[in-house]
C-alpha cells in the first residue's frame, strides 16, 4: 500500500488528476466537499480547478467517474467562474456520460446540463446537446431528447429556443430506433404544451400514423398555459414569486399579467425555414404569362401557386412578380386564373409577412375592384388573399386604397370591401384603430348603411359593429350621432355577436385596469375607463408596433363640430369625468335663474342689480362679489349667477367701475363653481365685447382665461375668435388675437383647431386696421413655436409684404422652445389617463397641421408611359421621365399617397449606373417626402430603405444626397417605420464600409430623440458588433459612436446577451466596448409632458425640434451625436480624410508623380503646328473628318501630342475613366492663362482633342469642356488670334453637333461659344460651317442653326450670306416646310430677321416657295411688324458688345422677347444714351437709413402726423461752434434726416391697399404741400411720391373698382385726394421738376387711363373726377420739367402704338398731350434738351418707320410727328442737326433725312437766320456787344441762366461781363426774380470767382471745359443746383451755414440786421434732385442708393462720353473724396444703428 500513502499526501487538484482511479476518486470526494464548503463564489479556489472539470466528468474509471460528476455538479452550482468551462463540460457529458449503462451516471449529466442552463448558459448547452442528436449511438440520442425535453419542461420555452429543435424533429420521426421516436414524441408533447398549434405545419410531413399518434397525444394536453418552473440566476425575483404563489396555492389571477409575460407567444412562421422561390420560377415564365392563350397562362400560375404553398419564404424583389400578379387579377378575361393569382398573391403574403408591405398598396385597390365579379370561387380567392395582404400592412396604410373604393357604385364591391373592413377592424386594438382612422372609415360606412341594397347595409353594421366592438362605444358614438335608434340598435347587436383576434386579452386587461383607479384617487367615472383601456391596448408589445403609425396621418382629430364637441373632448382626453356630464347642461329660462339665484345671494343684491343709480349698482356688485367668494363649488348655480350678471344693464353697462367689478366676477364664477359650456356662451359676447376696452380690457381678458380653464382653451378659443371676427370692432379683435396668443402659451397647444384660427388669422392679416395685423402676425409667431415650418405653407399665397413680416416673426421664434404650460393641467391630470391622452395630442400638433393642406391626387399623371420612360435603355430618355416626375410634383406641390407605379420606377433607378440619374432621383424623392408629408410613410419599406442603400456608393456627393433625402423622410415618417422589421439589419449586415459608417452615423444621430424604439433594432446589433471590427477605421468609429444610443433603448442586459454568439476573442473586445458605453449611455428623452419639446418620440422631434430634442439628453450624448449630423452632412468629411484602404494604395503614387507637374503644360514647338498642317495637306496624316472618332484618330493624336502636352496631363487627357478627363480639364483651365503661348501653339491638338469630347456620353465632361472653350476663345480674342482653316475645320463641325443637344444648359453654353468664334474666325466662313449644320437629322440642331444663322445676319449684315445671299435664302428657305414645328418656327424667325434688315428684296432673293410655306412666312412678317420691330436695336446693342466681346449673354439677349427690348430702349433713353447701365439697386433691397435711425425696434403703427414736426424750432437763433473741416455730405442734412424719414413713411402709405389709411397719408402730405414754407421738405421725395401716387391709381383700378362691396363714395373720396395733392404739387415749379421722365411716362399713362375709365361715369361724382384730371394733366404739362415731359409722352405714345390692348382713345390723348406740348414749345425750347428729345424722337421713327406709321388706322401720330419735328425745326434753324449727337446710328432712321428736309424747305423760304448761341463764352460777349444794346446782351445772359441746360454758361457769361463792364447795372434784371434764383445767381458768381482765382481748383475737375458744353447731358433736374459748393468736395467753412441759418431767419421774418453785409445763399432745404436716369419701377428711393450711384458714376466719368458735366446725371457728382466721405458717413450711421438695436 506503499503506492497509497504517496498520493495521499497530494493537494486535491493534483490527486484528481492522478493516474490511479483509486486516487482520482478520492480527489473528487475531497473536490466535492470543499466546493460545498467554499461561500465566496468568487473565491480563488474555483480557479484552480478550471481545467479539470472536463476531466472529472470524462473520467474513463465508472466509479470514479459518477463521484465525479457529483464533484462537477457542485462546482457548475457554486462557482461564479463554471460559465467558461461549459462548452467543454457539456461535450464531454454528451459524448461520455449520456452513453454510460448506469442511470445514475446518465442523471448527475442531465442535472449538469441543467445546472448550465441555470447559470445562463442555454445556448452553449443547447448547441451541445443538438450536436449530440446527430450521434451514431442511439443511446446518446435518446439522453440529448431527454435533456432537451426536461429542460424545456423546466424553463419554459422563453429561455429553450424552440426553433433549432424543431428543426429537427422531423428526422428524429424518421430515426429506425424506436427508443429515439418514443423520444421524440415526448419532446413534441412537450413543445406542443408551450406552442400550441405553431407546431403543427413545421410537423405536416412527417409519417401520418406518427402524426395521429401526436395528435392524440396532444388532445390530452391540459389547455392551461404553462409556467416556468425553474429559473435562470438573473430571474430570483420570478422564482420568489412563483414559490409565494405556490405556498398561496396558486392564485390564478394574481399571476395572470405576468403569466401573460412569461409565455411569449411563440409563431410556427418563426419556427420554419424560408424558401427562395425567385431563381426557381420557370425560366420562360414572364413570356407565358402574358401569352394569348389562358392554357399556357394557367401553367405559369400553377408553377408559382405550387411555390408559394411554402409556408415561409426567404425575402426578395418580388415587384415584377406582384405586378404580373396583380395584372392578371385586374385585367384578365379568364375569371379561373384571377382566382388562381389571388390564390399566388395570398401565398406570397402569408410566406413574405411583413415583407410583403411594400406591395400591398399596389395591390389592394385592384383587388378591391375585383369584387365586382360574382363567381364564389373568385370571391372566396379574393377574399383570402386581401386578408392575406392585410396581414402584411396596417390599417393605416391601406385606409385610402380602401376608402376609395367605398363610393363604388357596384353594389357588390361595396359590401366586400365593407366586410373586408370588418374582418380587418377584427385584428385591431383601440391602439391601431385611433379617432383619425375611425373617422373616415365610419363617414364611409354610415352611408352603406343607408345604401339601397340590403347586402351592402347588412355588410355596413357588421363592420360598424365590429368597429364598436374594438375601439369601445366613447371612441365610435361621436361618429354615430345622426344615426337613428334602429339602425344603432342594428349595429350594437352586431357589436355583440363580434368575436375579436385579440378581444380577450384586451377585454380582460381592461376589466383589470377598471378596478384599479377607484381604489386611486379619482372616482372612475366611464370616461377615464375608456381611456385606461386606449392606454393599456399602447403598452401591449403586440399591437404597440402599429400604434403610433397612425398618429400622425389621418384627417385632423380636431375639427369637429360644435354639437358633438363635448362627447369628441372628453373622448380626446381623459378628462374630469364630472366635467363631461356638465358640457351638457340645459339652457335655463330667465325665471328658474332668478329663482336659483335669489337662493344664493342676499335680496337687496338682486333688486340693485338693475338699479339707475351706479353707486346702488357698485354696491350690488360687492355683495355679489362676497356670495361668490363664499359659495362651496357644489351649491353654486353658475348659469343662474351669469345670467343675472348678464341681466339689464348686462353688458351694455356704462360705468367702468360696476363694470369691472362684474368682469370679474365672472372670472370668479368660472374658476370657483362647474362651469359649463352653456354658462360660457351667456357671457362670451360680453366678455368680447369689452376686451377691447382701456379700462376693462383687462378684467375681460381674465374672465376668459378663467373660462378657458374651465371649458377649455381649444372651445373657448374657437368661440371668442368667432365672435371678435363677426363684429367690425378692430380693437375688440386686435384684443382678442393677443389675449389667445398668451393663452396659448398658457395653455399649451393641445387639442386647438388650427385650420379654424388659420381662416380667422387670414382675415385678420387683410384688415385694414394695422393693429389687427400686428396682433395676428404675433399670433401666428406663437403658433409657430408649437407648429413649427409647415405653418407657413398656408400663408404662401400672401402679398409678399405680409409674407415677409410673418417670416421676420418666425425668424424671431427660431430655436426658441414653446414654454410649457402653467394652466389648464391640473384637471387633466387628475384622471389616470391624462398624461398619456396629452402625449398623444402633443404629437398631433405637428401633422396636423400638414393633414389640413389640400393636396393633389396626382395618380392620373404617372401613366405606364411616363413609367416606362423612367425605366427606358437609353439614359436621356430616363432623365427625361425623371424630369417629367420632378415637374409634376413641383405643379401639385402637396400631393396625396397615390402615386401609382412610381416608386417601383423610382426605385430602380436608384442603383442607375448614370450617377446624375441616381441624384435626380434622390432629389425627386427628397421633393416627394415634402410633397406628400407624412403619408409617405408607407412608401418607407419600398423607397425608403432603398435609399440607404445609396449610402453606400462610393461617390460622396451620391452618399450625401442620399443622406440629405433620408433626413427628409424621416422626417415626415419618424423612425418607426425605419426601424420596423428585418430592412435596416439588413442593410447594415453588407459588407460596405461607406454604407456601414453612414447608416450608423444616421442612427447615431435619429436614435438618441426617440422615446421608443421597435424590438426589431434588436435584429441590428450583431451587425452593429460586427461593425466595431470591421477593417476600415470610420466604420468602427461610427460603430462605436451609435454603441451607446443602441444601449440607450435595448438595455445593457439585451446588448451583452446578444454577444454570445461572437468568438471569444470579439467577445472580450465588444464586451469590453459595452462597458465603456454603458457609462456614457444617455437617458431616454423625456416623455412630453412639457409642451416645449412636443412630443419628443414618434414624429414630432425628427419634424420640429431635433435640436431640443438632442440637449435634452446627458450632455455626454449630446456631445457626441451633434458633430455627427454635421460630419455627415460634409458629405463624409471623416470619410474622406481617410478614405477606403483601396484608395489609399491609389493615393501614394501619384504623390510622387505630383514633383513633375510643376512644369508648363504646353510644351512649345517652334514650327510644330505649321507642320503638322503640312503633313496634314500632303495627307501624310489623316484628315480630321468623321462620323464617330475611330480609333487611329484618337492614337494619332496621342503621338502628335506627346511632344508638346506634358507627359502626366496627356495620361489624364487619354484615361479610360471619364473623371481624369474632367481633371485635365480642370488643369488646364488653370494654366490657360500663364500659358498663352503654349495653348495657341498647340491650339489645333487641343481643339481635336475637345472634338473627342463631345462624343462621350458623360455630361459633367462636356460641361467642363464648354466652359473651357468660353474661357479659351475669350483668351483668343484678347490676343487678337485667328484661327486657321485647319483648326476651324476639324472643330466648329462638331462644336455644331452639339447645338443639338436636348440639354438647354448645354445648347445655350454652344451657342454662346459660336458668338465668341466670330470674334477669331470670319463670320462668313462661320456662315457656311452653320449652314452644313442645318442639314442635320437632329431637329433641334436644325432649329439653333437657324437661328444661329439669324443671329449673324442680323448682327453682320446681309454680307455673311455665303456663297450668295440668294443661295444662302433659298437653303434657309426650305426649312420652312419642316416636319418639325420648331425648326419651321426658327426659319421663319431667321427669314423675318433678314427681312428687317433687308426690307422686301428678301421676297425676291427667296425665289419660289410653295404657298402654304409663303403664306406662313407672309404671316409671320406682318406679326412682326406689329411687335416693335426689335432687331435693328438689337443690332445697336450688339455691335458694342461683340466688338468688346462681352457677348456671353448675346445669345439670351437675341433671344429675349421683343417687350424686353422695349424696356431696354426705356432703359438707354433713361440714361441719356449711355451704354452703360445705372447701378441701381432695386428698391426693395434699398435701406431707408432715416427710417432704420428713428426707428428704436418698437414697431409704429401710430399715423405720424406730419405737422408735429415743429420745423418753426429750427429756425431759432443758434450759436454755431466752429465745426470740424470736413466735406459736406449733400445727402444727409442731419437735421432735416427725421423729416425725410417721416415723409418716406407717409408716402410709403399712399400706396396702401386700405383705403382710410392712403387718405390719411395723401391728406397729410397736402398738408405740407400747400405750407409755402414746408412744401420744400418735400424735395427730393417727389419721385417717390408720384410712384406710390400712381400705384394706388392702378390699385383703384384693377382692384377696388372691381371690388362689389366697397363703397364707391369712397372711391371718390381716395380720387379726390390723390388728385387734389397732386395739383398742390404741380402748382409749385421747384418741385414738380423733380419728377423724372420714367415716373412721369407711368403717371401720365395712369392719368388718362383713369380718364378713360368708362365706370366712373356711373358714379354721382364720375363727371367731377375727370374734370379734375383734365385740369391736373395740364398742370403737369405745364409746370414739369419739359424735356422729361416731352421724352415721356413719346415713350406712352410709342408703347400705346405697340400694345395691341390699348385703345386708340389712349393714343388720341397722347398726342393731344403732345400738341399741347409743340404749342407750349416756342416759350420751352430754350430750357429743353434737344439732344434728349431728337434721341426719343429717332427711337421712335426706328420702331415706327413712315411706312409703318401710315398703316395706322388713324393719321394723327403721323402729322403729330411732323408737326413737334417742323416746330423744332423752325424754332432752332439748321442749329438743330448740332442736335443729334446721342444718337448712335443715325442711318437707323429716317429722322436726320427727314430733318435735313424740313431745314431745306424753311431755309428756301426764310432765307438764312443768324445762329444765336454757337461759340461761347467772353467772345461771343465781345460780338454781341457791337451788335446790339447791353440790355440785349443782359436779357440773353439771364435767359440763359434761367434755363436748365446752358445755367453754367450763362453764369460765366456773366461774370465775364461783369468783370469786363464793371459799371454794368444788372439790379433790374434780378428785381424781378426771387429770392431764391437772387441767391443762387450771386452764389454762382461767387463760386466762379474763387475758381478762377486759382483757389487750387482747375476748371476741367468741374467738367465746366468748354468743348464739352454742347454735349452736356441734363442738368440736375433742379432749377437750382444745390450743391453748395461741395461739388468739388471743397471744404465748407463757417459762413455758408450761417448763410443758410440766415436765409432761415429772413423766411421766418426774424431780424438779421447783424448778417447784412453777406448775400443770401439758396435754402437749406432744397436737396438735389432724383436721378432722370432710371423707369419709375427702378426709381432709386433710399439715400443710400443715390450715394452709390454718385460713387460709381464717378468711377464712370470717361471725357469721351456725355457726362463731363458735374451735375451728372441728375445726381450732384461728389467729388471721390467727398462721396468716400459720405459712404463714410452712412457706414457710421449704419453702425450706430446696430448697436443702438443691440
Amino acid at each position: 500500500m506503499g503506492d497509497d500513502s504517496e498520493w495521499m499526501k497530494l493537494p486535491i487538484d493534483q490527486k484528481c488528476e492522478h493516474k490511479l482511479w483509486k486516487a482520482r476518486l478520492n480527489g473528487y470526494e475531497e473536490a466535492l466537499k470543499l466546493f460545498q464548503k467554499i461561500d465566496d463564489e468568487k473565491s480563488p479556489e474555483w480557479s484552480k480547478y478550471l481545467g479539470l472539470i472536463k476531466k472529472f466528468v470524462t473520467d474513463s474509471n465508472a466509479v470514479a467517474q459518477l463521484k465525479g460528476l457529483e464533484a462537477a455538479l457542485a462546482y457548475v452550482e457554486n462557482a461564479h467562474v463554471a460559465g467558461k468551462t461549459t462548452g467543454e463540460v457539456a461535450s464531454g457529458v454528451v459524448n461520455k456520460v449520456f452513453n454510460q449503462p448506469k442511470a445514475r451516471a446518465k442523471e448527475l449529466g442531465l442535472d449538469i446540463c441543467l445546472m448550465y442552463i441555470e447559470i445562463e448558459k442555454g445556448e452553449a448547452v443547447q448547441e451541445e446537446l443538438l450536436k449530440g442528436l446527430d450521434n451514431k449511438n442511439p443511446k446518446i440520442i435518446v439522453a440529448c431528447i431527454e435533456t432537451l425535453r426536461k429542460a424545456l419542461s423546466e424553463f419554459g420555452s422563453k429561455i429553450i429556443s424552440l426553433k433549432p429543435i424543431i428543426k429537427v424533429l422531423p428526422k428524429l420521426f424518421e430515426s429506425r430506433e424506436k427508443a429515439v421516436r418514443d423520444e421524440a414524441k415526448l419532446l413534441a408533447v412537450e413543445i406542443y404544451r408551450w406552442i400550441r398549434d405553431a407546431l403543427r405545419p413545421p410537423l405536416q410531413n412527417i409519417n401520418s400514423v406518427q402524426l395521429k399518434e401526436l395528435e392524440e397525444e396532444w388532445v390530452k394536453v391540459s389547455s392551461a398555459a404553462p409556467k416556468q418552473t425553474r429559473f435562470l440566476r438573473s430571474q430570483q425575483e420570478l422564482k420568489a414569486k412563483f414559490e409565494q404563489q405556490q405556498a398561496a396555492g396558486g392564485d390564478a389571477d394574481g399571476g395572470g399579467d405576468d403569466e401573460e409575460e412569461a409565455v411569449p407567444q411563440v409563431d410556427a412562421y418563426e419556427l420554419l425555414e424560408a424558401v427562395e422561390i425567385l431563381s426557381k420560377l420557370p425560366k420562360d415564365f414572364y413570356e407565358k404569362i402574358e401569352a394569348k392563350k389562358w392554357q399556357e397562362r394557367k401553367e405559369a400560375l400553377e408553377a408559382v401557386e405550387l411555390l408559394v404553398k411554402n409556408p415561409k419564404l426567404e425575402s426578395g424583389d418580388y415587384a415584377d412578380l406582384v405586378k404580373v400578379l396583380k395584372k392578371v387579377v385586374g385585367k384578365d378575361t379568364n375569371v379561373m386564373l384571377v382566382a388562381l393569382a389571388a390564390k399566388c398573391l395570398a401565398g406570397l403574403a402569408t410566406g413574405l409577412r411583413k415583407k410583403f408591405g411594400q406591395y400591398a398598396g399596389h395591390v389592394v385597390p385592384t383587388i378591391l375592384e375585383k369584387f365586382k365579379e360574382k363567381k364564389p370561387q373568385v370571391v372566396q380567392a379574393l377574399q383570402e388573399a386581401i386578408d392575406a395582404i392585410f396581414l402584411t400592412t396596417t390599417l393605416q396604410n391601406i385606409s385610402e386604397d380602401v376608402l376609395a373604393v367605398m363610393d363604388n357604385k357596384n353594389p357588390t364591391i361595396k359590401q366586400q370591401t365593407s366586410l373586408f373592413i370588418a374582418r380587418s377592424f377584427r385584428h385591431c386594438t383601440p391602439s391601431t384603430l385611433p379617432k383619425s382612422l375611425l373617422k373616415p372609415f365610419c363617414a364611409a360606412l354610415l352611408k352603406h348603411i343607408n345604401d339601397s341594397a340590403p347586402e351592402v347595409r347588412d355588410a355596413g353594421f357588421e363592420a360598424l359593429g365590429t368597429a364598436l366592438k374594438v375601439a369601445g362605444e366613447k371612441a365610435v358614438n361621436p361618429f354615430l350621432a345622426d344615426v337613428d335608434k334602429l339602425k344603432l340598435d342594428r349595429i350594437k347587436e352586431c357589436a355583440e355577436k363580434v368575436e375579436l383576434v385579440y378581444g380577450k386579452k384586451t377585454g380582460g386587461a381592461a376589466e383589470k385596469k377598471e378596478g384599479r383607479p377607484v381604489s386611486g384617487k379619482t372616482p372612475a367615472l366611464s370616461g377615464s375607463g375608456g381611456d385606461k383601456e386606449t392606454k393599456d391596448a399602447a403598452t401591449k408589445p403586440g399591437p404597440q408596433k402599429k400604434a403610433p403609425a397612425v398618429k400622425s396621418g389621418g384627417p385632423p382629430k380636431k375639427s369637429k363640430p360644435a354639437g358633438a364637441a363635448g362627447v369628441v373632448g372628453a373622448g380626446a382626453k381623459g378628462k374630469k369625468g364630472p366635467e363631461t356630464k356638465e358640457i351638457f347642461e340645459a339652457e335655463l329660462s330667465i325665471e328658474v335663474c332668478e329663482e336659483k339665484a335669489a337662493a344664493v345671494l342676499p335680496a337687496s343684491c338682486i333688486q340693485q342689480l338693475d338699479s339707475g343709480n351706479w353707486k346702488e349698482r357698485l354696491a350690488c356688485m360687492e355683495e355679489f362679489q362676497k356670495a361668490v367668494e363664499l359659495m362651496e363649488r357644489s351649491e353654486m348655480p353658475c348659469q343662474a349667477l351669469v345670467r343675472m350678471l348678464a341681466k339689464k344693464p348686462g353688458w351694455k353697462e356704462t360705468n367702468f367701475q360696476v363694470m369691472q367689478m362684474k368682469l370679474h366676477i365672472v372670472a370668479l364664477i368660472a374658476q370657483k363653481g362647474n362651469f359649463s359650456k352653456t354658462s360660457a356662451q351667456v357671457v362670451l359676447d360680453g366678455l368680447v365685447d369689452k376686451v377691447g376696452d382701456v379700462k376693462c380690457g383687462s378684467n375681460a381678458k381674465e374672465a376668459m382665461t378663467a373660462i378657458a380653464e374651465a371649458c377649455q382653451l381649444p372651445w373657448t378659443a374657437e368661440q371668442v375668435v368667432a365672435t371678435a371676427f363677426s363684429q367690425k370692432n378692430p380693437k375688440n379683435q386686435s384684443e382678442t388675437l393677443n389675449w389667445l396668443s398668451n393663452a396659448i402659451k398658457e395653455f399649451g397647444f393641445s387639442g386647438l383647431n388650427v385650420k379654424a384660427f388659420i381662416s380667422n388669422v387670414k382675415t385678420a392679416l387683410a384688415a385694414t386696421n394695422p393693429a389687427v395685423r400686428t396682433s395676428a402676425i404675433t399670433l401666428l409667431g406663437v403658433m409657430y413655436l408649437y407648429v413649427g415650418p409647415p405653418l407657413r405653407m398656408f400663408f404662401e399665397d400672401e402679398k409678399p409684404a405680409l409674407l415677409s413680416q410673418i417670416d421676420a416673426e418666425f425668424e424671431k421664434m427660431q430655436g426658441q422652445t414653446a414654454p410649457a404650460p402653467t394652466r389648464g393641467i391640473s384637471r387633466n391630470s387628475v384622471a389616470g389617463g391624462g398624461d398619456d391622452a396629452e402625449e398623444e395630442e402633443q404629437e398631433d400638433v405637428g401633422n396636423d397641421v400638414v393633414d389640413l393642406l389640400p393636396r393633389t391626387d396626382i395618380g392620373e399623371k404617372i401613366t405606364d408611359e411616363l413609367v416606362s420612360k423612367i425605366g427606358d435603355k437609353n439614359w436621356k430618355i430616363r432623365k427625361e421621365g425623371l424630369d417629367e416626375v420632378t415637374s409634376i410634383i413641383n405643379d401639385a406641390k402637396f400631393i396625396q399617397p397615390n402615386i401609382g407605379e412610381l416608386p417601383a420606377a423610382l426605385k430602380g433607378r436608384l442603383n442607375d449606373s448614370n450617377k446624375i440619374l441616381v441624384q435626380q432621383t434622390l432629389s425627386i424623392l427628397q421633393q416627394l417626402a415634402t410633397a406628400m408629408g407624412p403619408n409617405i410613410k408607407q412608401h418607407v419599406k419600398n423607397l425608403g430603405i432603398p435609399v440607404i442603400t445609396v449610402l453606400g456608393d462610393s461617390k460622396n456627393n451620391v452618399r450625401a444626397a442620399a443622406l440629405a433625402t433620408v433626413n427628409a423622410w424621416a422626417e415626415q415618417t419618424g423612425m418607426k417605420e425605419w426601424l420596423e422589421g428585418e430592412d435596416l439589419s439588413e442593410e447594415l449586415k453588407k459588407e460596405n464600409p461607406f454604407l456601414r459608417q453612414e447608416l450608423l452615423g444616421w442612427l447615431a444621430e435619429k436614435l438618441p430623440t426617440l422615446r421608443s424604439v421597435p424590438s426589431d433594432l434588436l435584429l441590428c446589433v450583431p451587425h452593429l458588433y460586427s461593425c466595431l471590427e470591421d477593417r476600415n477605421g470610420d466604420v468602427r468609429k461610427k460603430a462605436q459612436d451609435a454603441l451607446p444610443f443602441f444601449m440607450m433603448h435595448l438595455g445593457f442586459e439585451k446588448m451583452a446577451k446578444a454577444t454570445s454568439k461572437l468568438k471569444p476573442t470579439s467577445k472580450d473586445q465588444v464586451l469590453a466596448m459595452l462597458e465603456k458605453a454603458k457609462a456614457n449611455m444617455p437617458a431616454k428623452p423625456a416623455a412630453p409632458a412639457k409642451a416645449s419639446c412636443r412630443g419628443a418620440g414618434g414624429t414630432a422631434p425628427a419634424k420640429f425640434q431635433p435640436a431640443s430634442a438632442l440637449a435634452e439628453d446627458s450632455g455626454s450624448s449630446s456631445a457626441e451625436s451633434k458633430p455627427d449630423p454635421k460630419r455627415a452632412k460634409a458629405g463624409g468629411a471623416s470619410s474622406k480624410a481617410k478614405g477606403v484602404q483601396g484608395k489609399k494604395v491609389l493615393s501614394k503614387p501619384t504623390l510622387k508623380e505630383d514633383d513633375d507637374k510643376s512644369g508648363p503644360i504646353f510644351i512649345i514647338v517652334p514650327n510644330g503646328k505649321e507642320q503638322r498642317m503640312k503633313d496634314e495637306k500632303g495627307l501624310k496624316v489623316l484628315k480630321w473628318n468623321f462620323t464617330t472618332p475611330r480609333d487611329e484618330y484618337i492614337d494619332q493624336l496621342k503621338t502628335q501630342m506627346s511632344s508638346c502636352v506634358a507627359k502626366w496631363l496627356q495620361d489624364e487627357m487619354f484615361h479610360a475613366d471619364f473623371q481624369h478627363h474632367n481633371k485635365a480639364l480642370a488643369v488646364m483651365i488653370e494654366h490657360l492663362e500663364n500659358e498663352k503661348d503654349g495653348v495657341i501653339s498647340c491650339l489645333d491638338l487641343i481643339l481635336k482633342w475637345l472634338t473627342l469630347r463631345f462624343f462621350d456620353t458623360n455630361t459633367s465632361v462636356l460641361m467642363k469642356a464648354l466652359e473651357y472653350l468660353k474661357l479659351l476663345f475669350n483668351l483668343l480674342s484678347q490676343e487678337e488670334y485667328h484661327l486657321t482653316e485647319n483648326e476651324a475645320s476639324s472643330f466648329i463641325p462638331y462644336l455644331i453637333l452639339k447645338v443639338g443637344e436636348p440639354k438647354d444648359v448645354i445648347r445655350r453654353d454652344v451657342r454662346a461659344i459660336l458668338n465668341r468664334m466670330c470674334l477669331i474666325y470670319p463670320a462668313s466662313k462661320m456662315f457656311t460651317f452653320i449652314m452644313e449644320g442645318t442639314k442635320s437629322k437632329n431637329s433641334k440642331q436644325r432649329a439653333e442653326c437657324l437661328e444661329e444663322l439669324g443671329c449673324l445676319v442680323e448682327s453682320y449684315g446681309m454680307n455673311v450670306c455665303q456663297p450668295t445671299p440668294g443661295k444662302a435664302l433659298k437653303e434657309m428657305a426650305t426649312h420652312i416646310g419642316d416636319r418639325d414645328n420648331t425648326v419651321r418656327n426658327a426659319a421663319l424667325n431667321t427669314i423675318v430677321t433678314v427681312y428687317n434688315v433687308h426690307g422686301d428684296q428678301v421676297f425676291k432673293l427667296i425665289g419660289n416657295l410653295s404657298e402654304k410655306d409663303m403664306s406662313m412666312l407672309e404671316e409671320r412678317i406682318k406679326r412682326s411688324a406689329k411687335r416693335p420691330s426689335a432687331a435693328p436695336v438689337r443690332q445697336a446693342e450688339e455691335k458694342p458688345l461683340r466688338a468688346q466681346n462681352i457677348s456671353t449673354n448675346a445669345s439670351m439677349l437675341r433671344k429675349g422677347p421683343a417687350e424686353d427690348m422695349s424696356s431696354k430702349l426705356n432703359q438707354n433713353r433713361n440714361m441719356g444714351g449711355h451704354s452703360e447701365t445705372a447701378h441701381t439697386v432695386p428698391r426693395e433691397f434699398q435701406l431707408d437709413l432715416d427710417e432704420i435711425e428713428n426707428d428704436n425696434g418698437t414697431v409704429r403703427c401710430e399715423m405720424p402726423a406730419l405737422v408735429q414736426h415743429k420745423l418753426d424750432d429750427i429756425f431759432e437763433p443758434v450759436l454755431i461752434p466752429e465745426p470740424k473741416i470736413r466735406a459736406v455730405s449733400p445727402h444727409f442734412d442731419d437735421m432735416h434726416s427725421n423729416t425725410a424719414s417721416t415723409i418716406n413713411f407717409v408716402i410709403s402709405q399712399v400706396a396702401s391697399g386700405d383705403i382710410n389709411t392712403s387718405i390719411q397719408a395723401l391728406a397729410q402730405i397736402d398738408e405740407v404741400l400747400r405750407q409755402e414754407d414746408k412744401a420744400e421738405a418735400m424735395s427730393g421725395h417727389i419721385d417717390q411720391f408720384l410712384i406710390a401716387t400712381f400705384m394706388q391709381l392702378r390699385l383703384i383700378y384693377n382692384t377696388h373698382m372691381a371690388d362689389e362691396k366697397l363703397d364707391k363714395d369712397e372711391i371718390v373720396k381716395l380720387y379726390s385726394c390723390i388728385i387734389g395733392s397732386m395739383i398742390s404739387l404741380f402748382q409749385i415749379e421747384s418741385l414738380a421738376r423733380e419728377a423724372s421722365t420714367g415716373v412721369l411716362k407711368d403717371l401720365m399713362h395712369g392719368l388718362i387711363t383713369l380718364m378713360l375709365d368708362s365706370r366712373l361715369e356711373d358714379l354721382e361724382e364720375g363727371e367731377q373726377v375727370i374734370r379734375s384730371v383734365n385740369l391736373l394733366v395740364v398742370k403737369v404739362l405745364e409746370k414739369s420739367d419739359q424735356t422729361n415731359i416731352l421724352s415721356a409722352l413719346l415713350v406712352l405714345l410709342q408703347d400705346s402704338l405697340l400694345a395691341t390692348a390699348s385703345s386708340p382713345k389712349f393714343s388720341e390723348l397722347v398726342m393731344k398731350c403732345l400738341w399741347r406740348m409743340v404749342r407750349l414749345l416756342p416759350e420751352t425750347i430754350n430750357s429743353i434738351n434737344l439732344d434728349r428729345i431728337l434721341l426719343d424722337i429717332h427711337i421712335f421713327m426706328k420702331v415706327f418707320p413712315k411706312e409703318k406709321l401710315k398703316q395706322c388706322k388713324s393719321e394723327f401720330p403721323i402729322r403729330t410727328l411732323k408737326t413737334l419735328l417742323h416746330t423744332l425745326c423752325k424754332l432752332k434753324g439748321p442749329k438743330i442737326l448740332d442736335h443729334l449727337t446721342m444718337i448712335d446710328n443715325k442711318n437707323e432712321s429716317e429722322l436726320e433725312a427727314h430733318l435735313c428736309r424740313v431745314v431745306k424747305h424753311s431755309m428756301d423760304q426764310s432765307g438764312n437766320k443768324a445762329d444765336k448761341d454757337t461759340e461761347k463764352g467772353a467772345s461771343r460777349i465781345e460780338e454781341k456787344a457791337s451788335k446790339a444794346k447791353v440790355n440785349d446782351i443782359l436779357a440773353e445772359i439771364f435767359k440763359k441762366i434761367g434755363s436748365k441746360e446752358n445755367t453754367k454758361e450763362g453764369l460765366a457769361e456773366l461774370y465775364e461781363y461783369k468783370k469786363k463792364y464793371s459799371d454794368a447795372d444788372i439790379e433790374p434784371f434780378l428785381k424781378n426774380s426771387s429770392q431764391f434764383f437772387q441767391s443762387y445767381v450771386e452764389r454762382g458768381l461767387r463760386l466762379i470767382e474763387t475758381e478762377r482765382e486759382g483757389k487750387g481748383r482747375i476748371a476741367a475737375s468741374t467738367g465746366i471745359s468748354s468743348q464739352m458744353e454742347g454735349t452736356c447731358v441734363p442738368a440736375s433736374t433742379h432749377t437750382v443746383s444745390s450743391s453748395i459748393g461741395n461739388s468739388n468736395g471743397e471744404e465748407v467753412g463757417p459762413s455758408v451755414y450761417l448763410e443758410r441759418l440766415k436765409i432761415l431767419r429772413q423766411r421766418c421774418g426774424l431780424d438779421n440786421a447783424k448778417q447784412e453785409d453777406r448775400p443770401p445763399l439758396t435754402s437749406l432745404l432744397s436737396k438735389p434732385a432724383l436721378p432722370t436716369v432710371a423707369s419709375s419701377t427702378d426709381m432709386l428711393h433710399s439715400k443710400l442708393s443715390q450715394l452709390r450711384e454718385s460713387r460709381e458714376q464717378y468711377q464712370h466719368l470717361d471725357l469721351d462720353s456725355n457726362q463731363t458735366h458735374s451735375s451728372g446725371i441728375g445726381t450732384t457728382l461728389a467729388s471721390p473724396s467727398s462721396a468716400a466721405a459720405n459712404i463714410d458717413d452712412l457706414k457710421k450711421r449704419l453702425e450706430r444703428i446696430k448697436s443702438s438695436r443691440k
